[in-house]
């Protein structure tokens, strides 16, 4: 579809419950619900030890329920969540190595790496030995703060590099977990996304040039066309281009080129180049997940993710055939949800007034039918009265000279049967005169009740009759100006015809 307006959404009771329309792995078009305490950035991150932020981390900078009461609210961080183009990085891993599924959700393949990392974070966290006094304990809260903002180095030891601190680290807070909606495109259907650094209206004023440019980067074969599935923009003066590319055997048969195929042609070096040229900053596929990729997805807990926010997340998630986790990292990254979230209301808004001035159209029209339905009723009524007149009039004059026959009698004595019927005093037509004389009779009351009901108050009758004075003085204006119209035309008249004597007593 080139648009979608259903995209489901749902809300837990820890986790920032987040759904994107169809293909939203690519990050177009999201929306977001988020519950008050989903992931709060106060709950403490899981390190394995009791006393590594044990009392400091309140204390000394308040981080504990500063930033869980106002981020885990429905008006702090938790609004807006959206899915994006984080997810962008899945799509295009996930075509190109089937074991490594994206760089959000990929594992690092050296444990002892990660391992001596951790303990690194650690020892910085909680027991740096850098001056050997009192001081170490200040630059512990130091790190301790470092590493919950997600930004700086953590010194520790005077032999050993510093630690970098990232927002991926595992004690970063500026972290939640939404849910994305799944694409279900197959990947024969060949839809593959480009995302264009140019506004939606200028993509389309020059979509012919586009189609034309791309046919040229798959190297002009004739045999092949590109199609346009749909344009969607996005935030930031960018535009979402999804197509198709059909193939045309020589036998005259076609098909779509699968969406792996034509993505992977699209990342060759030069291809890419050719691309970039264009405008296009992002490229992906649209295809569904094999359950052996959502599997591993799941299983593995994205890197700075507490395993326990991710068993939560996957338990409460309202909607696992459709639905999937997706980590949401830092303040960048929810301020663009929120632009993405912003900008699907607004279609969603633009979807529903074209739905209501349809509304109003087919109201109107349904009006139109139905009047024209009851007029034509009332002309089949006229039209059969007319054919029965013709038919009677017909019979008679075919009828006409004949004696009377045995069915026609037949008929002449039913008739006079129902006419006595209906003249009888307790049959019928006395009924219908009772009936008759009571409507009257009510008739006549109600008006009689009316007269003595209603009473016309003495200001609003002066308004009634100063109305109506000047009404009747518009009126006289305008038949004086009518007459003196008319004055001029007979004058006009006149002209004329002298006029025509004079020219026709000069030519005889």
């Amino acid at each position: 579809m080139a648009f979608n307006f259903g995209a489901p959404s749902g809300t837990s009771g820890t986790a920032a419950a987040t759904a994107a329309p169809a293909g939203g792995f690519g990050g177009f078009g999201t929306t977001s619900t988020t519950a008050g305490s989903a992931f709060s950035f106060s709950a403490p991150a899981n390190t394995g030890t009791t006393g590594l932020f044990g009392g400091t981390q309140n204390k000394g900078f308040g981080f504990g329920t500063g930033f869980g009461t106002t981020t885990g609210s429905s008006t702090g961080l938790g609004t807006g969540l959206g899915t994006g183009l984080g997810f962008g990085g899945f799509n295009t891993q996930q075509q190109q190595q089937q074991t490594t599924l994206g760089g959000l959700f990929s594992q690092p393949t050296q444990a002892p790496t990660q391992s001596s990392q951790l303990i690194n974070t650690a020892s910085a966290l909680s027991a740096p030995t850098l001056l050997g006094d009192e001081r170490d304990a200040i630059l512990a809260k130091w790190n301790q703060l470092q590493a919950f903002w997600g930004t700086g180095k953590g010194y520790f030891n005077n032999n050993i590099p510093p630690v970098e601190f990232t927002q991926e680290n595992p004690f970063c807070r500026f972290k939640a977990v939404g849910y994305s909606c799944m694409p279900n495109n197959k990947d024969e259907d060949g839809l593959v996304v480009l995302v264009f650094n140019k506004k939606e209206t200028d993509i389309r004023s020059q979509q012919q040039q586009l189609v034309e440019s791309l046919h040229k980067v798959l190297g002009g074969n004739q045999t092949l066309t590109v199609n346009v599935e749909g344009i969607k923009t996005l935030p930031d003066d960018q535009t979402e281009v999804v197509i198709y590319v059909v193939e045309r055997s020589p036998n005259g048969t076609s098909r779509r080129v699968p969406a792996t195929t034509l993505y992977a042609h699209f990342e060759q070096t030069n291809i890419k180049t050719q691309l970039q040229q264009l405008g296009v900053t992002l490229s992906m596929t649209r295809t569904e997940l094999s359950p052996a990729q959502i599997k591993q997805l799941l299983q593995n807990p994205p890197a700075g993710v507490d395993p326990i926010i991710w068993e939560q997340a996957k338990v409460d998630n309202p909607d696992s055939e459709k639905l999937i986790p997706v980590p949401m990292v830092g303040f960048k990254e929810l301020l663009r949800r929120l632009k993405v979230q912003d900008q699907m209301t607004k279609q969603h808004q633009t979807r529903l007034d074209i739905i209501s001035e349809d509304i109003s159209e087919l109201q109107k029209n349904q009006t139109t039918t139905m009047a024209k339905i009851a007029q034509y009723k009332r002309k089949l009524m006229d039209l059969s009265h007319r054919t029965l007149q013709v038919l009677i009039k017909q019979e008679i004059q075919r009828k006409s000279g004949y004696a009377i026959q045995a069915d026609e009698e037949q008929l002449r004595v039913q008739l006079d049967t129902i006419q006595c019927e209906l003249n009888a005093p307790t049959q019928f037509k006395g009924r219908l005169n009772e009936l008759m004389s009571q409507i009257r009779m009510q008739n006549h009351f109600g008006a009689v009740k009316s007269e003595e009901r209603y009473y016309i108050d003495a200001d609003l009758l002066r308004e009634i009759k100063q109305h109506l004075k000047q009404q009747q003085e518009g009126l006289s204006h305008l038949i004086s100006i009518i007459k003196d119209d008319l004055e001029d035309i007979k004058l006009v008249e006149h002209g004329l015809n002298e006029t025509i004597h004079i020219r026709g007593g000069v030519f005889s």
